[in-house]
């Protein structure tokens, strides 16, 4: 227990012995966790762990996405992939507007008269 615990000592806090017992109990959990996850082996564990799992959920994630591919078709529903490609269509129709518009600036800067006295 802390110094300060036995210096607060409260004969009439039942809890206060129990929750210094937890903290000392949780900062040696804390210390023992640090000290294992710093190992190498704990890092090639989670490695090979890692490189396990996304060798076994790589077939599963093919398998669904072609699942969802096919029930999007049979409803009628576009996929991420075609929504990406009008996307990028979309945006170079936009491109061309705004190139359009730009020309159509210059033909009309063009044809306005270049003094305003012209008029009258």
């Amino acid at each position: 227990m802390s110094a300060n615990s036995t210096e607060s000592f409260n004969p009439f806090d039942p809890t206060g012995m129990l929750k210094d017992v937890r903290d000392a109990g949780m900062q040696t959990w804390a210390k023992m966790m640090v000290e294992a996850v710093n190992t190498d082996a704990y890092s090639e564990a989670t490695g090979a762990m890692l490189d396990a799992w996304l060798v076994t959920s790589g077939p599963f994630r093919e398998a669904t996405q072609k699942a969802m591919e096919k029930s999007l078709a049979e409803l009628n529903m576009p996929s991420r992939e075609e929504i990406t490609r009008l996307a990028g269509r979309l945006t170079n129709i936009e491109m061309r507007l705004d190139d359009l518009d730009a020309k159509l600036d210059e033909m009309l800067q063009c044809l306005r008269p270049s003094s305003p006295t012209q008029n009258g």
